[in-house]
């Protein structure tokens, strides 16, 4: 069982990398906190430290929430994640090993607490032009130093379950704001999942 943990990987300072701007390496840090920690807690301890670590990393986008945590994807859990993340539309897939070396400027999208930076926030008309976008109630854009922003998504993370009909249609509606600036893997390696299924989860607040 996988419980906290903290990973880092690191990209060389080069300005040029023969790449666009968005689709170039980036420097990647993660985060884990055992659900426990949140039920325990609470959920505005767990907002609480994702603010104060976001405050001193300088970053492009980052997101909070639930997700799956792995040590590594294996033919014997894929099928239970695949099923899973199926159902629950609110539960990330981890990747960022494999994300980071072309994610570039963008952002994986809609999550509980939506971290934005430049150039994203820039695009997205800034604090007030993505506040006049988003209307869902307990939904709440707050600004940051260095010309960023969060958005949280009510005061809980929440997994949503399709076959029950909970859709998180205010997660839908941030991730329809972000899409032009959403990364997608497009046909690139991902866990053991066929690129239908990655492009089907990357969409799965869109479609």
């Amino acid at each position: 069982m996988l419980s906290h943990s903290f990973s880092y990987r690191g990209e060389s300072p080069i300005e040029s990398w023969g790449e666009s701007e968005q689709h170039r390496p980036i420097s990647s840090v993660e985060f884990y906190l055992p659900t426990e920690y949140l039920l325990e807690h609470g959920a505005g301890r767990v907002r609480d430290l994702s603010m104060e670590l976001g405050a001193e990393l300088p970053f492009v986008s980052g997101h909070a929430g639930l997700s799956f945590h792995m040590a590594a994807w294996m033919r014997d859990n894929t099928p239970v994640v695949r099923d899973l993340s199926q159902r629950h539309p609110g539960f990330d897939l981890p990747g960022m090993d494999e994300l980071r070396r072309v994610m570039g400027s963008r952002t994986r999208g809609a999550s509980w607490l939506t971290f934005l930076g430049q150039p994203i926030l820039g695009g997205l008309g800034g604090v007030a032009g993505l506040r006049a976008q988003l209307k869902s109630p307990g939904t709440t854009v707050q600004e940051m130093s260095g010309d960023r922003a969060v958005v949280s998504l009510g005061e809980w993370p929440e997994a949503g379950d399709l076959e029950t009909g909970d859709t998180l249609p205010h997660y839908r509606e941030l991730a329809r704001v972000l899409e032009p600036w959403m990364y997608t893997h497009g046909d690139a390696y991902w866990g053991n999942l066929t690129p239908e299924e990655i492009h089907r989860w990357e969409r799965r607040f869109l479609d």
